[in-house]
């Protein structure tokens, strides 16, 4: 049968993850024309009859948001330690998730999407989505070294980093800004690759995700790109 997952069909509809989309059907939660739908493989050729606890699914046009991200904030939904998150911010009215995520003191960068099959498409490594960063890095700053060091990835506490590219922006004593590019968007990825190198970061910004470029664009400000 053509058609697409049930999972594919609810992220599509910004719902959720594809994986979550899954555990909604697992837990019997997904209904088609009234009957609980629970085989993960069915396919479907469009959103109609499909409800998601009891609510029909509808689905939306894709859209893709270019949002600024402010240090202070935490990029989720609901944060177990009540901080304050993107989303209670947004000037965006419907419901959205955001690509990959930036720890609370990283800025930038941070692209939005009521898509969740969007999301996956533009976090999944085997795209190769190069993601660049501007840091500021206080410490003695062996350029060359790190240089050689990252070109052909680098492994730290039994993980492998693929090759990162790295420029220098400026040359300072003690404080250097300087220029990642990654492709991976691994856990802390930057922060815990200048930390093996004595490296403190007292400033990180993503200034692009893809194809997709921070600009002029100021804290806390969103644009709608597509």
């Amino acid at each position: 049968m053509n058609g697409d997952r049930i999972s594919k069909l609810i992220a599509r509809a910004g719902i959720c993850s594809r994986r979550d989309a899954e555990k909604l059907v697992i837990e019997g939660r997904i209904t088609f024309n009234g009957n609980v739908i629970n085989n993960l493989a069915e396919k479907f050729l469009n959103t109609d009859g499909i409800a998601v606890d009891g609510k029909k699914l509808q689905q939306k046009q894709s859209k893709l948001w270019l949002y600024h991200k402010p240090v202070g904030l935490v990029v989720s939904h609901k944060d177990e330690q009540q901080r304050e998150t993107i989303f209670d911010f947004l000037p965006i009215k419907e419901r959205v998730i955001s690509v990959g995520r930036l720890d609370k003191n990283t800025s930038g960068l941070l692209l939005l999407t009521n898509d969740g099959e969007l999301a996956r498409e533009l976090e999944l490594p085997s795209n190769n989505y190069e993601r660049v960063y501007l840091v500021r890095v206080f410490g003695r700053l062996n350029f060359k070294e790190i240089q050689n060091s990252l070109k052909h990835g680098i492994t730290i506490d039994g993980i492998k980093y693929k090759p990162i590219k790295i420029e220098q922006v400026n040359d300072g004593a003690m404080n250097n800004w300087i220029q990642l590019t990654i492709s991976e968007g691994k856990n802390r990825e930057i922060r815990k690759i200048l930390s093996y190198f004595d490296l403190k970061i007292s400033r990180l910004m993503r200034i692009k995700y893809g194809p997709y470029i921070l600009g002029n664009l100021k804290p806390g400000e969103c644009v709608l790109k597509r």
